[in-house]
């Protein structure tokens, strides 16, 4: 397979091209997220008394300009620095390889599977990522039990246009920045998540299991909320059915935030079959809903086979414009923290 350098295509429109700038941008969010107090009580109000020190195993963020999503995905974020750190003090010679594996949908082309990044190096304009070849090795060559299902692998071109994994970028090169270990034993994988049935989803998550059950990996889910407005040819004000909406709903942005709180609460139960039914109900525009759903079948195999459990907690929800009104539109962007129990 020929190898290339992925260039940050985004840069300048997306995100901030200038290093300082892009550097200050992240820190200003990352800090205001730090000082909520309503992001700390968060975890303070967790059934599981112990969910607040728990080890971080990944997040759901957003992928808007950063402009728009920036600051809600500082919130999910400060999980993958706690997790960076706590690495740190659990490995002081910092010879473990970490890597950041990031699932994210597909808004360019159509796919009905998963296909790997290829490239051997990712710029960003604070630092390159190194690319964890060896993992993408071992997923090119894996397969679930009894099914051929393997991995592709992107060319240079369909990697660079898709902004869903790029625009975790710049959060993960800071964070690597910021974080006291080799640079050489930092890394990313980029995994794009095509148009998967509820079936393929599954098989996706049982191969996926394993690897990031590892202590070493950090998963990274990439997706916005409901995509609201006759641009996204969806707005609908009414629940579909004969369920109705909570009476205290009296704007289309609550019900618009209503629906996508129902969605994450499917997210946060960790029932693969009960999101996609979800989805298949509201028909909600989740761009990152394959990703989710790959994802929550991967946790579910490895709760099943007692390998690892977690709990998904929501810290962070915002909506690029509040809708009144038929003739608005708006995006929803939700921060999640994964952490082990």
């Amino acid at each position: 397979m020929s190898s290339y350098i992925r260039k940050a295509h985004h840069g300048g429109s997306w995100y901030e091209s200038n290093p300082e700038e892009l550097y200050d941008t992240l820190s200003t969010y990352l800090k205001d997220a730090k000082e909520d107090p309503a992001s700390a009580n968060k975890f303070k109000s967790s059934p599981n008394p112990n969910i607040s020190t728990s080890r971080p195993r990944g997040i759901i963020s957003p992928h808007a300009g950063l402009a728009h999503s920036g600051s809600t995905a500082a919130y999910a974020y400060l999980g993958l620095d706690e997790f960076l750190k706590s690495s740190n003090s659990n490995s002081p010679s910092s010879d473990t390889t970490i890597t950041v594996v990031v699932l994210h949908p597909s808004h360019h082309v159509y796919l009905d599977g998963c296909a790997i990044s290829g490239a051997s190096t990712i710029e960003t304009p604070l630092c390159d990522l190194l690319v964890d070849e060896s993992l993408r090795s071992e997923l090119l060559t894996s397969s679930s039990t009894g099914i051929f299902t393997t991995f592709t692998t992107m060319d240079q071109t369909t990697d660079e246009r898709e902004h869903s994994g790029e625009m975790q970028f710049p959060y993960i090169a800071k964070m690597f920045m910021d974080c006291n270990r080799k640079p050489g034993k930092m890394k990313v994988l980029p995994i794009m998540v095509g148009a998967l049935s509820t079936d393929k989803e599954k098989i996706f998550g049982k191969i996926l299991s394993s690897y990031l059950a590892r202590n070493e990996i950090f998963t990274i889910v990439s997706s916005d909320f409901c995509h609201w407005g006759k641009r996204f040819n969806y707005a609908p004000t009414v629940p579909p059915g004969e369920m109705k909406a909570p009476s205290t709903i009296s704007e289309i942005y609550e019900y618009i935030e209503w629906m996508d709180r129902l969605g994450m609460d499917e997210i946060t139960s960790q029932e693969p079959g009960a999101f996609a039914k979800y989805i298949r109900l509201f028909k909600n525009t989740i761009c990152g809903r394959h990703p989710i759903g790959v994802y929550l079948s991967a946790l579910k195999e490895n709760a099943t086979a007692g390998k690892e459990e977690v709990d998904i907690m929501f810290v962070k929800y915002a909506q690029s414009s509040q809708v009144r009104s038929n003739h608005d539109s708006s995006v929803s962007y939700a921060s999640a923290v994964i952490r082990r129990i």
